[in-house]
């Protein structure tokens, strides 16, 4: 679980911090790689952070850090499937009280899936699990959105 030791990086220096990474390289999944190690390390009490991208119509695993994840995720399925379906975030205070959650870390207790979109479509989402029951705010969730609109420039 990366309970962001001392938190090494602070999460208002994510953004410049991402622009930086974005503006060097042009592979999207080296992009992917680092903005999740970024945020891994930035975020405390975070046991999973990653992305899942759209392939032939469902979500397939990307870059993350954290345990071994579910490889594939239906559209409409679980938080991810979700954010995906209705194009909006979702933050869930209690993965076990959202309906069909699918667990692939049981020690899991919310979650943040904020959509990311490339030529209007959803590209993929960017999913953050935490052991802690009602992790994530609005705050995290205005930051979070902020991050991944910027990486949506450099899709």
């Amino acid at each position: 679980m990366s309970t962001a030791p001392e938190n090494h990086i602070m999460f208002e220096d994510v953004l410049p911090m991402a622009q930086g990474l974005l503006e060097t390289e042009r592979d999207e999944i080296a992009n992917l790689a680092n903005l999740a190690a970024l945020l891994y390390e930035a975020l405390a009490e975070v046991n999973w952070v990653g992305f899942y991208l759209m392939k032939e119509g469902e979500l397939v695993l990307g870059p993350f850090q954290g345990r071994v994840a579910c490889t594939r995720i239906a559209v409409g399925k679980g938080v991810c499937g979700t954010a995906v379906a209705e194009a909006k975030t979702q933050c869930v205070a209690d993965v076990h009280a959202f309906p069909g959650h699918i667990a692939c870390d049981g020690a899991s207790a919310s979650e943040i899936v904020v959509p990311i979109f490339k030529n209007g479509e959803v590209y993929g989402v960017l999913d953050i699990d935490s052991p802690v029951k009602d992790r994530f705010s609005e705050d995290d969730q205005a930051k979070l959105e902020s991050v991944t609109q910027l990486l949506e420039t450099y899709l």
